[in-house]
Order: structure tokens, then C-alpha cells, then sequence
């Protein structure tokens, strides 16, 4: 399931803040409660490249996630740039 960090700002209060979720949807001022804010910026964290120790770990968040990421390991690569190829070759 597509995973993103929505990124929000209050029309009334003007507080930033932001949220995770499966949807680039509206959400609710946690500081004023001002309702329906549209976040004004998104990234898409579907799949996740960690350093651990030497290697570079890719995470992926399944089609079966619902609440929460559930991300699951892909693969581990010596190198950033080879995580990133990996990615870029399965079509993550």
C-alpha cells in the first residue's frame, strides 16, 4: 500500500504539523482543531532505504498495511546507490 508523510498548515491558527497515512487526505488541526486541512506537501514513504551498520536495508510497505506502514524487508546492499537501483529496477 502506498505510504506518504502528509504535510499540513493550519488556515486558522496557522500551526505546521504533520501525519502519516495510506492517502494524501485532509486532516484535522491537532493544535485549534480547525477541520478538512488539505496538506500542502507529501512524501511518498512507500519504500524506505536505513543504514545498518555497513549495509543499506530497503523497506517496503505491503498492499496488506492498513494502519500502520507493516514495512517488510526487501533486501540488503553494500552501497546506497545499489538499494537504489534495486528499487528502481522492481519498479518500487
Amino acid at each position: 500500500m502506498a505510504w506518504f508523510l502528509n504535510f499540513y498548515k493550519c488556515a486558522r491558527c496557522k500551526r505546521i504539523w504533520t501525519d502519516q497515512w495510506s492517502a494524501t487526505c485532509d486532516d484535522d488541526c491537532p493544535h485549534c482543531g480547525a477541520r478538512h486541512m488539505s496538506p500542502f506537501d507529501s512524501e511518498r514513504l512507500t519504500t524506505l532505504i536505513e543504514r545498518d551498520g555497513k549495509e543499506f536495508v530497503v523497506f517496503w510497505s505491503p498492499d496488506s498495511a492498513e494502519q500502520e506502514p507493516d514495512y517488510r524487508e526487501l533486501g540488503r546492499f553494500p552501497t546506497r546507490e545499489q538499494a537504489e537501483e534495486f528499487l528502481e529496477a522492481d519498479g518500487y
